[in-house]
């Protein structure tokens, strides 16, 4: 723990804190009719201590023990602090293997957890029906809006300050992007299984298929993106002071590549935070550049984005579920390249149709002071615990932690 951040006292926090900030008006901001569909979640200490989160119409109320829980999840008092302060989620310690579920459904633990920012910070709950997002000029902003390098930087600015992502069409050139496509194969062909440097899913053939290379900045053409002008300038759109998150030569550059026919593993991914491994609070705000080598359409599998949703909280849901937001679809060319805040929810769904699929090499941005507070490079080093490379989808990993009621 740091100064920042200081370990709370479990039950001191529950009995006078928590019912301070909930009266303050957090309960109001947390009463969802979403918490109370999945019901009263409880934190047990392994000493026994234990608090529910009772979720009721306009609030939350704070209950001694944890018999009225639907959903009991047993935490270190560090994880559970770490918890309140933002530090950890619910995904980054089910990964981990750092909590046990000792009645009902570990999923839930990860879907309260925007109840859970909002009674502990007072975050809002994101709802795309209520969110208003307007242009300089105070119009209703055209979310689907993509620019050029030829645009106006405040036009710009504000785009992303207010949704949250921007889309800047044919920012390389073909021959730029022939060559980056190049150094993309390199990485492909350097990964192994297990190599903690690569993520790897299956098909339905049980096939191992490469999804993700991460150390791309091995390479040094591609190292250099970071001092190209044209990247800098799209990283001064921020409004945000932000800096290089690369802790050493090889860090900071990834590579995506999207597969089709993928039925283990985290190439289609649902609708998620940069930040929902942990860390928002030591890391962000946290910008990601994304340049495209190949399309990014349905067909290939698209990025998708939920604008406004990087300054509330959303719950999980599978990016194919009929009931979740559809968000707005990045229809991006090889060249073009996007930008986004780690906070903002998106999705990347898999293709529907024939290739080539997308592929991107990402770059990414935070505050000079940013840390983690595990001692990693990176949050999602918790996602490469199996030897063979595999990142398992997080329902299975929760189907692990316990009861499963």
């Amino acid at each position: 723990m740091t100064a920042a951040f200081p370990l709370l006292d479990f039950e001191d926090f529950h009995r006078r804190e928590l019912p301070r900030r909930l009266a303050a008006g957090h309960g109001a901001i947390a009463a969802d009719d979403e918490l109370q569909r999945i019901g009263a979640l409880a934190f047990r200490l392994p000493s026994g201590e234990a608090f529910t989160y009772l979720p009721r119409p306009g609030g939350v109320d704070v209950v001694e023990g944890d018999a009225p829980a639907q959903t009991v999840i047993e935490i270190s008092p560090e994880d559970w602090s770490n918890v309140v302060h933002d530090l950890d989620s619910a995904p980054g310690l089910l990964y981990a293997g750092r909590v046990r579920c000792l009645r009902g459904n570990a999923m839930r633990f990860v879907r309260w957890e925007p109840g859970l920012r909002a009674m502990f910070h007072g975050r809002p709950i994101f709802h795309p029906e209520r969110t208003a997002l307007r242009d300089r000029r105070g119009a209703p902003l055209d979310v689907t809006r993509s620019f050029t390098l030829a645009d106006d930087d405040a036009e710009m600015a504000h785009f992303l300050r207010t949704a949250g992502y921007l889309l800047v069409k044919g920012v390389f050139d073909a021959a730029e992007v022939e060559a980056l496509r190049k150094h993309g194969e390199r990485l492909r062909e350097m990964a192994r299984e297990g190599d903690r440097r690569s993520w790897w899913a299956r098909n339905a053939a049980g096939d191992s298929i490469l999804c993700r290379v991460t150390h791309g900045g091995r390479i040094p053409a591609l190292r250099a993106l970071y001092e190209d002008p044209r990247l800098l300038r799209l990283k001064s759109l921020s409004h945000h002071s932000l800096v290089t998150r690369a802790q050493d030569a090889e860090d900071g550059i990834s590579l995506l590549i999207k597969n089709p026919g993928i039925t283990e593993g985290l190439s289609d991914l649902p609708w998620h935070r940069d930040c929902g491994m942990g860390g928002h609070a030591s890391m962000c705000p946290v910008l990601i550049a994304s340049l495209y080598l190949w399309p990014s359409r349905p067909e290939s599998g698209e990025l998708r984005m939920l604008p406004g949703s990087h300054e509330a909280s959303c719950g999980f849901a599978e990016a194919t579920d009929p009931g979740a937001p559809r968000g707005v679809s990045l229809a991006a060319d090889p060249g073009d390249v996007s930008l986004h805040y780690g906070d903002i929810m998106h999705a990347a769904p898999p293709p529907t149709g024939a290739g080539p699929y997308r592929q991107c090499l990402l770059l990414g941005w935070a505050r000079p002071d940013a840390f983690n507070h595990r001692g990693y490079k990176s949050y999602n080093d918790a996602l490469l615990s199996r030897d063979d490379g595999q990142v398992e989808h997080l329902a299975r990993v929760a189907s692990r932690a316990g009861s499963g009621s």
